[in-house]
């Protein structure tokens, strides 16, 4: 068993638990490098560095090792269930961030949408009740990350807010412009926390978890993929057996359905 019976209760009271070693540092170190060749970037001359943030898609290869590794697989049936999720093919998107005194222009608070997004309006991108589209929101660390090196924040237990927030909307959802209206502010009062730790830890996330991203004040790039745990079978928040995961149980505690 990779997660103990303390850290499933904790994701679904906090929307998200760590999972250190959930690849090795060795495939880190490779995969870093292949994103330094993409990016063409030296990484032994800082002085060209010039952005606060670069934007990479998705890479397969050795990203699809390190998403698919026994450690993992086992989390994903724990926190979703066997047979409910897809196992990845590749890893993305990849905000590589550097030093910089510079605005980001991306530190906002959100949640990852995840459907309608055939429109080129990421605003109106959606996201319903029942997180179609989207198993687990996961944050990657190619890179040790600390307090100073961009860490994302995280709003722990946020994800109960939005569950409440979407309930209402149906199948249909609500776009990201919409959540954002308020810019957030149910989850505000939320303790915010970070997600620091050694190149191979995996943060797996509620979908519905607000987060946020942050200026680099620290010396070396920060590397992290976040991609999304892609469902085989949507969230089902009424079971017949009863048997719902603990991304379910998450949503149904929120609404008082459990």
């Amino acid at each position: 068993m990779t997660l103990t019976p303390t850290e499933i209760s904790a994701f679904i009271r906090d929307g998200y638990v760590a999972v250190p070693r959930a690849f090795p540092r060795e495939l880190a170190e490779r995969c870093r490098a292949i994103l330094w060749q993409a990016l063409g970037l030296d990484p032994g001359r800082p002085e060209t560095w010039t952005r606060p943030v670069v934007r990479l898609d998705r890479f397969a290869g050795p990203f699809a090792e390190a998403a698919n590794t026994e450690r993992l697989t086992r989390a994903y049936d724990q926190l979703v269930g066997p047979g409910r999720w897809l196992p990845p093919g590749a890893l993305g998107t990849f905000p590589v961030r550097f030093p910089s005194d510079a605005d980001p222009g991306d530190a906002g608070w959100h949640i990852d949408v995840s459907f309608g997004t055939e429109t080129p309006d990421f605003m109106q991108w959606r996201a319903n009740i029942c997180s179609k589209g989207r198993a687990l929101l996961m944050l990657f660390l190619f890179s040790d990350v600390g307090p100073d090196d961009a860490p994302t924040r995280l709003r722990a237990g946020s994800h109960r807010d939005i569950a409440r927030r979407l309930a209402p909307a149906g199948e249909a959802g609500l776009t990201l412009g919409e959540l954002a209206a308020n810019d957030f502010d149910e989850s505000a009062q939320r303790e915010e926390r970070v997600a620091t730790g050694l190149a191979g830890t995996v943060f797996l996330c509620h979908p519905f978890l607000v987060h946020a991203a942050q200026p680099h004040r620290g010396t070396r790039p920060r590397f992290m993929a976040q991609p999304p745990l892609l469902p085989r079978e949507p969230l089902q928040l009424e079971r017949a057996d009863g048997d719902h995961a603990p991304v379910e149980i998450a949503i149904r505690e929120a609404l008082g359905l459990a």
